[in-house]
């Protein structure tokens, strides 16, 4: 098929359906990309259509893997959606294939922002258990939440409280010692991204993923390295940049780190995670379509292909509505509330093959089998670490930290 055909494809059928999607009249979101594309694209195009924008793991399009009757049940049970994707790697001779099932959770909050702190969070844990669960029946070995999973969002206020009072130690606060418990039900290891309460440092609060082991113990934790000062986000008002670094976490089934939320915009951040020895780095994050949403497809992608790792987008869904307006600092008039949560949640590889997100307005599961021998097999193939010139990086960064630092600039002689 001739290059200006699928460009014609992409750029009118899909762009129409936009469009279409977006009037007036609906005053609804789009649920899913993928469904607009089935519905105005030929079958017999919609393939390479889908290896343009998903790539090919493999030389073949990522491949489903249909629900079991079980856990169609609970997600229609649920009013929740579950997808299932396999991302492989060649067989080897001398190494057998290392297959490990990731779980990422995106949810809406339950109760109103002006409900009671207690019955806020403890809706979102009846929620998040269920989808757990499920996680539990398709034989998740890892499975990670969105940032701030036990409450709502609410760093866009300004408000200090009550919403730190949703903070809680990551060593045996209420959500932890939750986790501890599915992760020992399901044998499965949990990413439980919160706000913590740091009791050992005068109560500081931090963003903070806390990593809890398949036998129920807490491994450790994780905390945000950097953090926005961009529109809505007001999260310095709360908390700073972490202190743990880019430490990667060897669990039973692979090595995992965890780059919260804003860390996914920088490429150095990334890097470190892999230089690291990370197999698999986690993205839980809160972020709203009229700020990042062109972002979301290209970030996770670029920093798995770009240090041979698996990254895992999550990010929660839904509009959440606070008690009292706030401002944006840009000019524009008050209001209540952030701006629709996409969520949009995928895994990228590093052959640059990503899996469909899941929906953009639902709860959902995303289930997808990683073959992780595939992360060498990518290094061995492009070398993007061999080839890496980091004395020449680390030589630049020395420089350009110093207060005398000079640009390397040649300026044409004839301006």
């Amino acid at each position: 098929m001739c290059c200006s055909k699928i460009a014609s494809i992409l750029s009118i059928s899909v762009f129409e359906a936009l469009i279409l999607s977006l009037v007036p009249r609906t005053k609804t979101e789009i649920d899913n990309i993928d469904a607009i594309l089935e519905q105005h694209i030929p079958s017999d195009q919609l393939a390479e259509v889908r290896r343009i924008l998903y790539g090919s793991n493999l030389g073949k399009p990522v491949e489903p893997i249909e629900l079991s009757s079980d856990l169609a049940q609970s997600a229609a049970k649920g009013n929740f959606e579950i997808k299932q994707f396999r991302l492989s790697a060649n067989p080897e001779q001398l190494r057998p294939p290392r297959i490990v099932k990731v779980g990422l959770i995106q949810n809406a909050i339950v109760k109103p922002t002006n409900a009671p702190i207690q019955e806020q969070y403890q809706a979102l844990q009846d929620r998040v258990e269920e989808l757990l669960d499920a996680a539990g029946k398709a034989g998740v070995n890892i499975v990670c939440m969105q940032e701030a999973w036990t409450m709502p969002f609410a760093f866009c206020t300004r408000e200090k409280y009550p919403w730190i009072e949703f903070a809680q130690s990551a060593e045996d606060g209420i959500s932890t010692k939750f986790c501890q418990r599915m992760a020992k039900k399901y044998n499965m290891v949990v990413i439980s991204p919160i706000l913590e309460r740091d009791d050992a440092h005068a109560g500081t609060i931090w963003n903070t993923a806390v990593v809890i082991g398949n036998n129920g113990n807490v491994i450790g934790k994780s905390r945000k390295n950097h953090i926005p000062r961009v529109g809505d986000f007001n999260e310095s008002t709360y908390y700073m940049e972490g202190d743990t670094g880019h430490v990667v976490f060897e669990t039973v089934f692979g090595r995992i780190g965890i780059n919260i939320c804003y860390g996914r915009h920088h490429p150095l951040n990334w890097m470190a995670y892999g230089l690291n020895g990370a197999e698999i780095v986690f993205n839980p994050s809160a972020t709203v379509g009229g700020l990042s949403e062109p972002m979301w497809s290209i970030e996770a992608r670029n920093a798995a292909i770009a240090n041979s790792y698996f990254v895992a987008g999550i990010n929660r869904v839904g509009t959440e509505t606070f008690p009292n307006e706030f401002t944006s600092a840009d000019g524009k008039p008050a209001h209540k509330d952030f701006g629709h949560f996409y969520g949009s949640s995928y895994i990228a590889a590093p052959d640059a093959s990503r899996t469909p997100g899941l929906s953009r307005c639902k709860d959902g599961l995303l289930v997808c089998d990683l073959d992780l021998n595939l992360c060498q097999q990518v290094r061995d193939r492009w070398g993007f670490q061999l080839t890496g010139r980091f004395p020449l990086y680390a030589d630049f960064l020395t420089n350009y930290i110093e207060p005398d630092f000079v640009p390397q600039r040649v300026k044409d002689p004839s301006l």
